[in-house]
């Protein structure tokens, strides 16, 4: 899979600048504080998960991140570069995807309408027909289904759909909301062997999923959400070990 920067590995971080940093981020809903203060690092060639229960504040960190929500007060910096306030389709530009919880495919678009469509910033039409041969290879499936309609497809293959729609930018970082969600294991194995693929090819990620489980086996480090606020942070398999994230995600 061809990416579009080259991207810095985590060993060559001599500078330790973080791709992402969020920074004491608040956000509020009406008179309720979604986030209350939260600060997270994400480094060029890394999965980074964030996990906890539903409503702890995972999904609107992300809407934070990619502008589709305002910040009450904090910082998030990209690129060592302060990007609060900028609208998505700069963000976007800039090196920023986001495949949203429940995917948000057009149904009546075909595969490779929704696809062209994630290239909407990108006017080579040669690159971007690189990049589609790119995701037919990184999703098989998708590839079989061209000219069908999004909706036709199922679950496991629209949140396919939903992530290369997302690379179709050629992003940086891209960041993943509930991946898992509502669709068959034997399709979850699939989408999680090809993000671990993406990483591989220097987009670094920001993975958001309620299942605890293989987002801990697939991310190198992981933040755990509780109630708006960083509980706990730390490696993956140091986090699987844990009895408190047993006891509370794992069924341990």
């Amino acid at each position: 899979m061809r990416v579009a920067h080259p991207h810095r590995t985590v060993s060559s971080l001599a500078s330790g600048t973080p791709l992402l940093k969020l920074a004491e981020l608040c956000v509020n809903y009406g008179g309720i504080k979604a986030l209350k203060g939260i600060s997270l690092e994400v480094f060029s060639g890394e999965i980074v998960a964030l996990i906890g229960a539903n409503g702890a504040g995972k999904t609107t960190t992300l809407k934070s991140i990619v502008g589709l929500l305002p910040i009450a007060s904090g910082q998030i910096r990209f690129c060592d570069k302060s990007i609060a306030g900028r609208s998505t389709e700069d963000l976007v530009a800039a090196g920023i995807s986001l495949a949203p919880e429940g995917r948000a495919i057009f149904p009546n678009l075909t595969v490779r309408e929704n696809l062209e469509l994630g290239a909407y910033l990108h006017r080579d039409r040669a690159a971007m027909s690189e990049t589609i041969e790119d995701m037919t290879k990184l999703f098989p499936r998708l590839g079989e289904r061209m000219k069908q309609e999004g909706g036709t497809l199922s679950g496991g293959e629209q949140q396919m759909l939903a992530i290369a729609r997302a690379l179709m930018a050629r992003p940086r970082l891209l960041l993943l909301d509930e991946p898992s969600l509502g669709i068959a294991p034997k399709l979850v194995q699939q989408i999680f062997e090809a993000i671990s693929q993406i990483a591989a090819a220097g987009v670094t990620i920001l993975l958001v999923e309620q299942n605890t489980r293989i987002a801990l086996k697939t991310s190198s480090r992981a933040y755990v959400l509780r109630t708006g606020e960083i509980a706990l942070r730390g490696e993956s398999k140091m986090l699987a070990d844990n009895p408190e994230i047993q006891a509370a995600y794992l069924g341990g």
